[in-house]
């Protein structure tokens, strides 16, 4: 059977270097590059929101140019922080715990995205109240831009051939190298394409015709519930991590999924504040 998943593969992995230049003894990785093109290009496409005034409730940005810029650093800070803290909760405690040294070996695991999330949240509500700026369209224009990070991020881990999908038989299975002799689900790309290329999509949509950003908290709350039940779909097609395998029994739930369904609820609590907000502004 195993053999014959092989056969299928008709698509060979791209023989690319994680390693996309170096500088001396400094080695420039393409995942490094990876962060630093989706915050860049996330920083763009946030000061061209916040340039278009009539996308905004009462045609006025709730911050400037300069805000955005001075978050660039803390949006950074909560992502690796919270981003590697949460792979150690979620995925990796019990090794942390035996060798507390590996907390900070983060070549021996990664990054999570759920706590990148919860760091990256912290950072904008603390950098909102600070600069009196209010806090639901401060995560509605941070969530337009996130998918933008998600799609890099996820080909990223394709060019490193980690994180990659179940067996499958295919066409478009891969051989990864680390991923056995057996042909796999790219489920990396899938991320990258439902993650990324899709919510940003949506969301613009949204945005652009629509006009949601009026509607505090709307782009939040679509964003956090169209990237779980993504990531959920995409989990029945991805390996789960080698230390925790599959959970409560099961040949299927991951903890990626686990982590999600609380995103799905927290998204529609959102959209259904944001409605009832709108609502009650339009009344009065």
């Amino acid at each position: 059977m195993y053999q014959s998943l092989h056969l299928f593969a008709l698509i060979p992995f791209p023989d690319i270097d994680p390693v996309a230049f170096s500088i001396g003894p400094l080695a420039v990785h393409w995942y490094g590059l990876a962060y630093v093109a989706g915050i860049m290009l996330g920083w763009y496409y946030a000061r061209r929101l916040v340039s278009t005034p009539a996308l905004w409730k009462g045609d006025v940005a709730p911050m400037t140019h300069a805000h955005l810029d001075d978050f660039l650093v803390w949006v950074a800070a909560g992502i690796v922080i919270g981003g590697r803290t949460g792979y150690i909760l979620f995925y990796d405690l019990a090794a942390v715990i035996d060798n507390p040294i590996r907390a900070v070996e983060i070549w021996n695991g990664g990054m999570s995205f759920h706590g990148g999330l919860i760091g990256a949240t912290l950072a904008i509500i603390l950098f909102a109240r600070r600069n009196g700026i209010p806090v639901w369209s401060m995560l509605d224009i941070i969530a337009a831009v996130v998918p933008i990070g998600l799609f890099f991020g996820r080909i990223a881990n394709f060019v490193n051939g980690e994180l990659w999908g179940r067996l499958s038989s295919m066409p478009w299975a891969v051989v990864f190298p680390t991923g056995g002799p057996f042909a796999r689900h790219p489920s990396q790309l899938y991320e990258a394409a439902l993650e990324g290329l899709l919510l940003l999509l949506v969301l613009g949509v949204m945005i652009y015709r629509f006009r949601v950003l009026k509607r505090p908290g709307l782009v939040c709350g679509t964003f956090v519930a169209g990237y779980a039940l993504c990531r959920i779909f995409v989990e029945f097609f991805r390996e789960p991590d080698a230390q925790l395998g599959y959970l409560l029994g099961t040949n299927w739930l991951t903890m990626g999924m686990i982590l999600s369904i609380p995103m799905i609820l927290i998204g529609l609590g959102a959209i259904l504040r944001a409605r009832a907000a709108s609502s009650t502004s339009i009344k009065a």
